[in-house]
């Protein structure tokens, strides 16, 4: 799969995200506390909400709509009413710049 550039880390400010659409999907790029980055899909498994509009907290995102909260580190569903976990990719970080894995 290719690395595709998704932002600049300036872009993102620690435990915030930003969304990224690519390839007619849409994904969700997140600063941690620690200052690493993460990415999973960009929509909320139970309802289809994009998770951009969510509230970070830590390692979690809070869906929007109901409230559902993902650690967005693994992708696994925390709280219902989510039960089906987030897909996750892999990140890297070069040159200032993020880069997500994605098919």
């Amino acid at each position: 799969m290719p690395w595709t550039k998704a932002c600049a880390t300036q872009d993102i400010d620690e435990e915030d995200l930003i969304r990224f659409d690519h390839g007619g999907q849409t994904y969700a790029i997140y600063h941690s506390p620690e200052g690493d980055f993460y990415a999973t899909a960009g929509k909320c498994t139970h309802e289809e909400v994009h998770l951009c509009d969510g509230l970070v907290m830590g390692h979690l995102i809070e869906c929007p709509k109901h409230n559902g909260k993902f650690d967005y580190r693994t992708g696994k569903a925390k709280r219902a009413l989510v039960c089906i976990n987030l897909r996750t990719f892999p990140v890297k970080v070069e040159d200032g710049d993020v880069y997500i894995e994605v098919p």
